[in-house]
């Protein structure tokens, strides 16, 4: 079977793809699906869109135009150029050559000696895959693997390798990375650690250890979470009360991004005023300039978690628990406008019916209204 081609998107259909993503009416993986393009391509086009839509408005337009680079695409091509030249026959008879007369051997001497015993050589900590055979194997197993991909996009190597061998077709799973890695694709899940800060960025130390809040509107925070889907998953970004556990504002988000972030802090001070402290984890949302500059035009003290220290924002924590195990996890959500009106009902239920036990009974808004029934419950 032919390899897919290269194709040359339009940039109406760059423009019409980025768009659809703007409206966050569907996940990424849906539109994938729809458009036939990779989720990474879409977020990408998306940014490009928002990026270039302020130099609309204004003298940014004539500015000269900024260099950008985007070290993920270059890591992605180098590795893609390093697994060609190791695939080349031509170039690897080409090296056999040249170590053959380093080490004073024949061609054929230095051919059949393996490659961790030859002088010189560094022991290699991955394997690489064999060159493609005369019938076209490479071409048919990258066809295998792009269909499995598209049908179980959170598979990785080693699950493909089982749905191969399901099918009949032997292949390990060190020849199925490299080809996956050779056709810019990767399994679709929640990456671990993504609370990382940026190089640069300022961490904020944490104010509430060992500080005791027994009054609300004193201390706020924030978190990111993920909300599986029917096909894909969203972002929840929520501002809660972190006395009275009330949800002051929340946003979904088809991307994870700092707008997100933005919207629902700025929602937050609007209907509710400001408090004295703001407490979120070390991300790169909570650490960029926007947001930092939204916090200190109020004048509010910035705390952020320890490293890797989530019983730092323990009662955020606790509120995606509640919200996954009794909404979330009981349905399936078909859309994101489905996902995001199911969630606002619950975060509804959750401040103003939903009684917890750590307020004597009260709910969320009883507490944080009637607040010194909560400091008498705390004395």
């Amino acid at each position: 079977m032919a390899r897919r081609p290269r194709r040359n998107h339009s940039p109406a259909f760059k423009a019409k793809v980025a768009v659809a993503a703007i409206k966050g009416e569907k996940t990424l993986i849906e539109l994938a699906h729809d458009f036939d393009v990779h989720p990474n391509q879409i977020k990408q086009w998306r940014d490009q869109l928002l990026e270039g839509a302020t130099g609309l408005f204004g003298d940014s337009l004539k500015a000269e135009p900024e260099l950008v680079i985007d070290v993920k695409t270059l890591h992605a091509k180098i590795g893609e150029l390093t697994l060609e030249n190791d695939l080349c026959p031509a170039r690897s008879a080409r090296r056999v050559c040249c170590r053959a007369q380093e080490d004073g051997r024949s061609h054929r001497e230095a051919e059949r000696q393996p490659p961790g015993d030859r002088a010189g050589d560094q022991p290699r900590k991955h394997l690489r895959p064999a060159a493609s055979s005369p019938g076209g194997r490479s071409e048919a197993d990258a066809t295998l693997i792009d269909k499995l991909h598209r049908e179980f996009p959170f598979a990785g190597s080693r699950m493909l390798q089982g749905l191969l061998v399901q099918d009949g077709v032997k292949v390990g799973w060190v020849r199925i990375a490299a080809l996956i890695k050779r056709m810019g694709i990767e399994a679709l899940y929640r990456k671990p650690n993504r609370s990382k800060p940026v190089p640069g960025h300022e961490i904020s130390p944490s104010l509430l250890r060992k500080r005791p809040v027994t009054r609300p509107h004193r201390v706020w925070a924030m978190d990111i979470t993920y909300i599986p889907m029917a096909r894909g998953f969203i972002y929840l970004a929520a501002v809660i009360d972190w006395c009275t556990r009330r949800a002051l504002a929340w946003r979904v988000s088809i991307a994870l991004e700092v707008d997100v972030c933005l919207k629902a802090v700025e929602e937050a001070l609007a209907r509710h005023g400001t408090p004295e402290i703001f407490n979120s984890d070390q991300g790169c949302q909570f650490t960029s300039t926007d947001f930092i500059k939204v916090l200190a035009a109020h004048e509010i003290r910035i705390s952020m978690d320890g490293k890797g220290a989530w019983r730092d924002n323990v009662f955020v924590e606790r509120l995606w628990r509640t919200i996954k195990y009794e909404g979330v996890y009981l349905r399936a959500y078909a859309s994101v406008s489905e996902a995001r009106a199911y969630i606002g009902n619950y975060i509804g239920f959750y401040s103003s019916r939903r009684p917890h036990a750590s307020l004597d009974g009260n709910t969320p808004d009883q507490a944080y209204v009637n607040h010194p029934i909560l400091e008498a419950v705390a004395a």
